[in-house]
């Protein structure tokens, strides 16, 4: 039920800041605004329910997530100055397919 009720307010927090976002981009601008609190949010959800390695490897694959959504939305950045937009973001998720399987292996 907890998941449930931070679901929620994650969702409702978020939905107000992008409506209250000054950015032309309000959806990206209200997530950077809130991935603090979503993150200390979810890290207390963790630290109570989780043992300390299952803790550890989850942290892991968050920072590995995070990596990977970097290699994404600057691949799709990069590729536009070559190719058009429906292109460039097929070959960036290639790219960022190779890299999260690749790194699943490496991080055994």
């Amino acid at each position: 039920m907890g998941y449930v009720i931070q679901f929620i307010i994650g969702g409702t927090v978020m939905m107000l800041a992008a409506m209250l976002s000054k950015s032309k981009y309000l959806f990206l601008s209200g997530i950077i605004t809130l991935l603090p609190i979503l993150t200390l949010m979810n890290l207390n959800l963790q630290v109570h329910h989780m043992t300390p390695e299952i803790f550890h490897i989850t942290q892991r694959n968050g920072i590995i997530g995070a990596l990977g959504m970097v290699v994404l939305v600057g691949g799709i950045y990069m590729l536009t100055n070559w190719f058009r937009p429906g292109p460039s973001v097929l070959i960036a998720f290639g790219i960022y397919i190779v890299f999260m399987v690749g790194s699943r292996y490496l991080m055994l």
